[in-house]
C-alpha cells in the first residue's frame, strides 16, 4: 500500500471510469433495455387481442349463418331442431340425406360417426402416448429420450392429408385382411389414424407434466424404499394428472376436430349403427365435403353452419370440463378439498 492509504489497483479503476462511461451509448444509459421491455410487452398484448378478436369474429359468423335454423320459419320447415335431433315419423327414422325429396338432416348419424372414431382414436392414443411419456421422463436413459422424443413429435409435423392418404391405401387393407371385415374404410381405420394425430399432443404435454413433479418426491420415495416402478406409479403419475387430464382433453378436442384423416378413412357414409366396424361420416368431414358444392342461402347451406356451430360448442365444453377438472385436481393435490 502507497502513502495516503490508496491502492494502486483502485487508482487504475477511478481512472478508467470516465472512459467507459464515454464509451457507453446514451440511449443505453437512459434504460434502453427497459424501453425494449415495453416495446415487447405491447407487441405480445396486442397479439393476443388479435388472437381473441379473430376467434369471436369467427364464432359470430358462424353463429349469424347458424342462426336461421333457429329462427327462420322457411328453413325450419325443412330443417328445425326436431328434424335435426329426433327421430322422424317416417323410415329411417335417423338419416342424413340432404338432397332427397323432402331433405333429411338427422344430426344423429353423424354425432354417432363423430364419437365412434374419435373413442377409438383416444383409447389407442392416450394410453401410448402416456406410457411413452412416462418411460422417456422416469427410466429411459439420455440418448434414447433423444431418440423417442423427436420421432413422436415428427407426427405433428406430418400433414393430415399423408396420414389419411396412408389409412386410405394402406392401413385399410391390412385390416381388412387382418380381420375379415366387410367394409374397408370404417370407424376403426379412421380411429387409428387419428390416434396418430393425437399422440404427439398428448405425449407432449404428459412428459411437461412429468418433469413438473418436484424432485423432492421421487428421492424421497425412493429413500423410504419403493422402486422406480412404483416411484412412478404411486408417486408420479398422481402428481402430474391434472396434466395429464388437460393432455387428454386436448387430444379428445383434437380428434373431434379433424378432418382430411376422417374424411379419407372413414368411408363418408353417414349410418345409423353403434359397430366400429361400420363406415361412418363426422362432423367436420361432412362440412368439408358439402360446403363447397351447396346452394348459398338454402336450408342445407344453414343447416352446415349450425353442425360448424354445435362442434364449436362440444369441444368448448369439452375443454370447459377438462379446465374444471383439472382445477379440482391441483386444489385436492394441494389439500385444499
Amino acid at each position: 500500500m502507497r502513502p495516503g492509504g490508496v491502492l494502486p489497483a483502485t487508482q487504475e479503476v477511478s481512472a478508467l471510469v470516465p472512459a467507459l462511461e464515454s464509451a457507453v451509448p446514451p440511449l443505453a444509459r437512459k434504460g434502453s433495455g427497459a424501453a425494449s421491455d415495453l416495446v415487447a410487452a405491447y407487441l405480445i398484448k396486442a397479439c393476443a387481442c388479435v388472437a381473441i378478436v379473430s376467434l369471436v369474429l369467427i364464432f359470430i359468423f358462424i353463429g349469424k349463418e347458424a342462426l336461421p335454423v333457429l329462427t327462420s320459419a322457411e328453413i325450419r320447415q325443412e330443417a328445425d331442431l326436431g328434424k335435426l335431433f329426433l327421430p322422424a315419423a317416417e323410415a329411417p327414422a335417423f338419416a342424413w340425406q340432404p338432397v332427397s325429396d323432402p331433405p333429411r338432416f338427422s344430426l344423429l348419424p353423424l354425432l354417432v360417426g363423430t364419437l365412434k372414431a374419435t373413442v377409438v382414436s383416444v383409447l389407442v392414443a392416450i394410453p401410448l402416448a402416456i406410457a411413452a411419456a412416462l418411460f422417456t421422463s422416469e427410466f429411459a436413459p439420455p440418448w434414447v429420450r433423444e431418440i423417442i422424443k423427436p420421432a413422436i413429435e415428427l407426427l405433428a409435423g406430418i400433414p393430415s392429408v399423408v396420414v389419411g392418404f396412408f389409412c386410405l391405401m394402406v392401413l385399410a387393407d391390412w385390416l381388412q385382411q387382418a380381420f375379415g371385415w366387410t367394409f374397408r374404410l370404417n370407424a376403426m381405420t379412421a380411429g387409428l389414424g387419428l390416434s396418430l394425430a393425437v399422440i404427439p399432443i398428448v405425449y407432449t404435454m404428459s412428459e411437461d407434466a412429468f418433469n413438473a413433479v418436484p424432485r423432492a418426491y421421487r428421492e424421497g420415495s425412493l429413500a423410504m424404499g419403493a422402486s422406480r416402478w412404483q416411484t412412478a406409479w404411486r408417486i408420479v403419475l398422481p402428481a402430474s394428472s391434472a396434466g395429464l387430464l388437460a393432455a387428454c382433453v386436448l387430444g379428445f378436442g383434437r380428434a373431434v376436430g379433424e378432418t382430411m384423416i376422417v374424411l379419407m378413412a372413414s368411408g363418408n357414409s353417414a349410418l345409423w349403427s353403434l359397430s366400429p366396424t361400420a363406415s361412418i361420416r363426422t362432423f367436420s368431414a361432412t362440412i368439408a365435403a358439402e360446403l363447397g358444392e351447396v346452394v348459398v342461402g338454402s336450408s342445407h347451406y344453414h343447416v352446415l353452419f349450425f353442425i360448424g356451430a354445435f362442434l364449436f360448442v362440444l369441444t368448448f365444453l369439452a375443454n370447459l370440463a377438462g379446465h374444471w377438472f383439472t382445477a379440482r385436481l391441483q386444489r385436492r393435490l394441494q389439500g385444499q378439498l
